[in-house]
């Protein structure tokens, strides 16, 4: 480990000057694996609507890593307990948080290994790197795993209020200048304790702890869940499904040699488990991986494929249809044959340039929010909000879509 990176201090456009107050800190930010996430777009597909959304994952880690520091140093100050090995492992586990994420972030996460999670492949990456630097990672692990005795340290890394939620809306809603997601996170944070290993929110802060709610939500649709998006996002999903079933089927597909396995071969969780070399694989992914491919799929003799690749590469996108209640099998079916027929296509072919599904998002989990009063009693936010109720704190908002070439008019 180093010994000459005390208080490194960095330029952040959303917060100004951050200065990086642990070694270890310093040197997870100087490891290949961390220095990987320049390489991730933040916000996957979204920069096709958004042109200034064009941040990524290691933005994002250095600022929720700030604003760790900063919730440390107030609840210090108030009195919590927070020894100097469990800030800097709280700080290495936010740094970490987002380790696992692969190309294009959550756009491709199903679609690289099947039935694999980025918080799994991040646990792995952690305990490589913890073997790496002998066991200094023991306590962020354990903190990242809710299994350290101070909950609370695992709730400022994951939760309905973590550094991490608190620093992708005010980070997103920045680059992407959709100003309803802009949220008081300093006050926010100053506006923190704990009672009982929990974290809790002082009462003077609940007005804080509604907009912070609102435009989580507002940010969802808005930017996250986004029509153009989603539809850019399962373009890209189903261009890496037919690569994959073309290179399976024996048919030739380029790949760069980071992806080459993960097309070439099928993987499951309990195979990217047990051989370390896909991890060590993984680790050599992002965007430019695929964005590579793509350029070169577009020329592919596959009509599916190139047809695909051409249409994400020059912005051609579907047209996308949203409603509250499901698309019927029927009118599934019928969009697939208008598709069949205007290119040429069998049935089984048309059905990949035809999309359907669903998405839900909701605002608040059962987990929750504890607000503090003055006389020390607490109580969960949905009961203490006189603005939102737990109905419509907790009630899940889900639109099905259709997407399916432009040329065809349904």
């Amino acid at each position: 480990m180093s010994t000459h990176n005390k208080n490194k201090i960095l330029n952040d456009p959303v917060y100004g000057f951050i200065t990086i107050q642990h070694e270890l800190s310093f040197d997870l930010m100087d490891h290949p694996f961390v220095q990987r996430l320049r390489r991730i777009s933040q916000l996957g597909l979204s920069h096709l609507v958004y042109p200034g959304a064009v941040h990524n994952r290691f933005h994002h880690a250095i600022g929720a890593l700030h604003l760790m520091q900063e919730a440390i140093a107030v609840l210090r100050a108030k009195g919590t307990e927070i020894s100097e090995q469990e800030g800097e492992a709280a700080c290495a586990a936010i740094l970490l948080h987002d380790i696992g994420h692969g190309p294009f972030s959550h756009a491709l996460e199903h679609s690289i290994v099947k039935g694999v999670q980025h918080e799994d492949i991040s646990a792995l990456i952690m305990s490589r790197l913890n073997d790496e630097m002998n066991g200094a990672l023991d306590t962020a692990i354990a903190i990242f795993n809710d299994h350290h005795p101070k909950r609370f340290l695992h709730q400022l890394v994951s939760s309905q209020l973590d550094m991490d939620r608190m620093d992708y809306l005010a980070r997103d809603s920045f680059y992407s200048g959709v100003a309803e997601g802009k949220i008081g996170s300093e006050r926010i944070i100053k506006m923190l304790a704990v009672k009982e290993d929990s974290l809790v929110v002082e009462e003077k802060g609940i007005y804080s702890i509604e907009k912070f709610l609102m435009a989580r939500r507002l940010m969802y649709w808005q930017v996250y869940l986004h029509r153009t998006v989603l539809c850019a996002e399962f373009m890209l999903m189903h261009v890496l499904k037919r690569a994959k079933a073309l290179a399976l089927s024996g048919v030739h597909v380029f790949t760069t040699p980071a992806l080459s396995i993960f097309i070439n071969e099928s993987l499951d969780r309990a195979k990217f488990i047990a051989d370390p070399e896909i991890l060590n694989r993984f680790c050599e992914l992002d965007d430019s991986d695929i964005t590579c491919a793509l350029k070169v799929w577009q020329h592919h003799d596959d009509a599916i494929l190139s047809n695909l690749s051409k249409r994400i590469v020059h912005r051609d996108l579907f047209r996308i249809e949203l409603q509250s209640n499901p698309f019927s099998a029927g009118e599934v079916s019928a969009t697939t044959q208008l598709v069949a027929q205007a290119f040429g296509l069998t049935t089984e072919d048309a059905s990949e340039l035809v999309i359907n599904d669903t998405i839900e998002n909701s605002l608040y989990s059962e987990e929750g929010i504890s607000i503090q009063y003055k006389d020390g009693s607490t109580l969960d936010f949905a009961e203490a909000s006189d603005q939102l109720n737990r109905e419509i704190l907790t009630r899940k908002v889900s639109k099905s879509f259709l997407c399916y070439p432009k040329e065809v008019n349904r």
